[in-house]
């Protein structure tokens, strides 16, 4: 994924499927570096990871 496709959904009320490593999570954020993005993953845990967001993939 590109920093502008991420930047989209973050701007987007649109419930728009993301995966990492196959598994669905949110972006809460695109960090400063524009490298990588803040996630959690669906569901009721909500430890965060910062992951690259090449990495991310919208299924």
């Amino acid at each position: 994924m590109d920093v502008n496709r991420v930047k989209q959904i973050l701007s987007s009320s649109a419930d728009i499927d993301v995966k990492y490593n196959g598994t669905s999570v949110w972006i809460d954020a695109l960090n400063e570096d524009g490298r990588t993005a803040t996630v959690h993953l669906r569901g009721p845990l909500e430890e965060r990871s910062t992951v690259e967001i090449s990495e991310l993939e919208e299924v």
